[in-house]
């Protein structure tokens, strides 16, 4: 096999058999195909696409290029939840402390930042300490003691999907369903889990901006992870505006925070029980989700999610005094205010200019050696359909360093579209559930 006439025959819409893509798969891992052949190849996909037969290939190339972890020696249920990536999303923080207190195994293997969007690891690492980093026994061990444990790859779990991730991030091949579809399901089916929620986010700060395009996705992730003899469903929600009212790392811990507390926006708590109530469901903990629904309530008003958060912080290693006390939490220098320059309401964002501008910041990364600043971010005050006044606060960036200052403030201004007439319709928040 040589990488060239892979690259060549996927460039021009040919098919490759399992054998090549499993061989591709195993001398890039091993690093026999450099860098810049994968990225060819990665950008043949992205714009040639794959048949159902090669990304079912892919995905099990890359699963199998590790380890395929086996929980059945520990009690209860083992679920786990993925989202596919936004602005604001925190979800995973809040969820894994709730169901992991409602007596379900949570093995949790998350990514970085991509792109535009932030990632479980790096907000995770904005808590001194906290180390994603485990060997699959102390991944184990913490399992074990506590219900959950939230770590990256290691160099046995899905090792070629590590090295793919980083490579998409930061050559413009993130949004292709294959890839998309290849990355979380190697990772998933990894962790010896029971069942999988997915959370597939569509709108203009999701990575599929269609509808559409979105309930394809979900419709390809569910029927990947059913092939492999698990249960899954996949909830087509909202990313048409931030999810919460913070994007940024650390920032995005203290809202989790929040919410595990019983405080914290409207929208991402209510997200938040939502997509638990289908992991009590799925984990066979709840006979409705609705009554997976309550029980998450509940978790949080006893403060057992809370403080479920704070052993999984704990057994990693990180600064529990910060569930108590967020500002212990990295905190940006300087702040700025971008302020309407019209009367009227909100009637839209550019939901991924507001991420892209958090990057720009420092929140996330660039270029695959890039260094994030867990401190940065923005702070969002107006939401879709809010009024706004000429002078009034959109949102508010928290920095650290002014060099590309202006260039996140023209991001931020030109994200937000106001009309003079309160818009008609709001988005959902959820559109509808896929494989349930």
């Amino acid at each position: 096999m040589r990488a060239v006439d892979l690259i060549r025959r996927k460039r021009d819409s040919g098919e490759l058999t399992r054998e090549e893509i499993e061989e591709l798969i195993s001398a890039y891992t091993r690093g026999d195909v450099p860098d810049y052949q994968m990225s060819a190849w990665l950008m043949a996909v992205v714009l040639c696409g794959m048949s159902r037969p090669e990304i079912a290939a892919l995905t099990e190339a890359m699963l199998h290029s590790g380890s395929v972890l086996d929980f059945s020696d520990l009690r209860g249920r083992k679920v786990d939840k993925h989202s596919t990536g936004g602005v604001g999303d925190k979800t995973s923080l809040v969820i894994a402390p709730i169901v992991a207190a409602g007596g379900l195994k949570v093995p949790m293997i998350s990514g970085r930042g991509l792109g535009h969007s932030g990632g479980t690891l790096d907000k995770l690492e904005s808590i001194p300490g906290f180390n994603v980093n485990l060997s699959l026994t102390d991944f184990r061990r913490v399992l074990d003691a506590c219900g959950c444990a939230l770590i990256g790859q290691t160099a046995e779990i899905a090792p070629a999907d590590k090295k793919i991730y980083a490579l998409r991030d930061v050559t413009g091949t993130v949004e292709s369903p294959a890839l998309i579809c290849a990355s979380i399901m190697s990772k998933k089916l990894a962790e010896g889990i029971d069942a999988l929620v997915l959370d597939v986010k569509t709108g203009s700060g999701a990575f599929m901006k269609k509808i559409d395009d979105a309930a394809n996705l979900a419709e390809l992730l569910v029927e990947t992870g059913k092939r492999m003899g698990k249960k899954v469903v996949a909830l087509l929600t909202d990313m048409n505006q931030p999810l919460g009212r913070k994007a940024g790392n650390a920032m995005e811990v203290a809202e989790s925070i929040e919410v595990l507390s019983g405080e914290g926006p409207a929208d991402l708590s209510d997200l938040c029980q939502e997509l638990a109530a289908w992991m009590f469901f799925l984990g066979e903990r709840v006979k409705t989700v609705e009554e997976g629904k309550k029980l998450s309530a509940d978790l949080i008003a006893s403060g057992k999610a809370r403080q479920k958060f704070r052993e999984i912080v704990g057994l990693q290693g990180g600064d529990v005094g910060v569930i108590d006390d967020p500002q212990r939490l990295a905190r940006a220098s300087q702040t700025l205010d971008v302020t309407s320059r019209a009367d009227g309401f909100i009637a839209a964002t550019q939901c991924e200019q507001l991420g892209t501008a958090c990057v720009v910041l420092g929140g996330g990364r660039e270029k695959k050696e890039d260094a994030i600043d867990p401190a940065v971010g923005i702070e969002f005050h107006k939401r879709i359909g809010d009024a706004v006044t000429r002078g009034e606060p959109l949102c508010t960036l928290h920095y650290n360093a002014a060099t590309r200052l202006d260039e996140a403030r023209r991001l931020v201004e030109t994200a937000y579209k106001i009309e003079p007439e309160k818009p008609k319709t709001i988005p959902p928040l959820i559109y509808r559930v896929i494989g349930a």
